[in-house]
């Protein structure tokens, strides 16, 4: 079956249906990760989205549920080259074309993905439409495309009510913006004890409960739409508690302290982004998805200095808070990158908790 990607500046894509037949509007965005396809659709931060894969053949390995990072794919589309109908993988429990329709994702493929990320990048991250539809009606579409926001999609990707990991360590609270499950595995492999809050909890709560530390997620979407949820980071960032930000979490720490977030033209997304810190100079290679960036000159030097920048474009990619036990990053140091360059950022938020107590 034929499907259809229309990009709000006009252009149009002609390919091959793949998944769900229904159709979406979404932002359209581009991974160059070549490995880890079911890791991205897993990924809650990518809700409202629709991905293109710049590599070129996606689904060679198929599918094992094992390395999902939620329990349900998140992304509104797929766009790739060519979906691999015949996985060669011994973990592989289905393909990644079965996987999309069980869970109900719309997808395209055969269209020229090259084209597509050269265009996202000059123009910019813009909205687009996925249909089978071969008599739509251009006018009608660009119309709804264009009347398409995303909103505040935390709230569909957060949990609903308290969620606890036993462990005999540490008391952590992860506030879910949109937690990543190897978040949480990288701090019960570390023995903490681990309750993973839903967005919008009030920060008394969380105080009451005693957490040793607390870890503010990655999730989607505008970092500005989480108005109740920076109010509450404040409120936790003015106790004593040590506090670890990843992605989202490091842009909503920013906004709580004063700072400023702006959107980028097209966003980093992908597990080859090298960043440098700051104080040993030294380059690590990370896996990266947002689109959103801390605005250094926002920065309240008083109270924050930048310690990770990125290589490529030198934009904030981490903040250290003075005088606190705070410290957050845009990458994803639970992710497999380097493949663990920056996983040593657990064991310094372990070493926070341990100083602070």
């Amino acid at each position: 079956m034929k499907a259809f990607l229309i990009l709000e500046d006009g252009h149009v894509f002609e390919g091959k249906s793949i998944g769900s037949t229904d159709e979406i509007i979404s932002e359209i965005v581009f991974n160059t990760s070549m490995t880890g396809y079911l890791e991205i659709l897993t990924d809650p931060s990518y809700a409202g989205q629709s991905v293109c894969m710049t590599y070129p053949l996606i689904g060679n390995y198929g599918v094992c549920r094992e390395d999902m990072e939620a329990g349900r794919p998140w992304q509104s589309g797929f766009i790739v080259r060519e979906l691999c109908k015949t996985p060669s993988n011994f973990r592989s429990e289905m393909t990644i074309n079965e996987f999309l329709v069980e869970n109900n994702i719309t997808g395209i493929e055969g269209i020229d993905t090259r084209t597509l990320t050269k265009i996202l990048r000059k123009d910019g991250t813009m909205r687009g439409m996925i249909t089978t539809d071969e008599n739509y009606d251009f006018d009608e579409c660009m119309k709804r495309i264009k009347a398409w926001k995303m909103g505040h999609v935390v709230l569909d990707v957060t949990c609903k009510e308290k969620i606890f990991y036993p462990g005999d360590g540490f008391k952590v609270a992860v506030i879910d913006l949109g937690v990543k499950k190897n978040i949480v595995k990288s701090l019960l492999a570390r023995g903490c004890q681990v309750t993973v809050y839903p967005a919008e909890t009030p920060a008394e709560e969380i105080i009451a409960d005693a957490p040793d530390g607390i870890m503010l997620t990655n999730g989607p979407g505008d970092p500005k739409e989480c108005k109740v949820t920076i109010a509450q980071v404040k409120k936790l960032f003015d106790t004593d508690i040590p506090i670890f930000a990843i992605c989202l979490g490091h842009q909503l720490m920013a906004l709580a302290n004063g700072g400023d977030t702006e959107k980028m033209k097209y966003g980093h997304r992908g597990a080859n982004h090298p960043v440098r810190d700051m104080k040993t100079g030294k380059v690590y290679i990370s896996t990266q998805n947002h689109g959103y960036m801390v605005k250094e000159d926002s920065l309240d030097r008083k109270i924050a200095e930048v310690s990770f920048v990125n290589v490529n474009d030198g934009t904030v990619e981490g903040v250290h808070y003075l005088g606190k036990n705070a410290q957050t990053v845009q990458f994803h140091p639970e992710a497999c990158a380097g493949p663990l360059d920056t996983d040593s950022l657990f064991d310094t938020f372990m070493n926070m908790m341990e100083v602070s107590k």
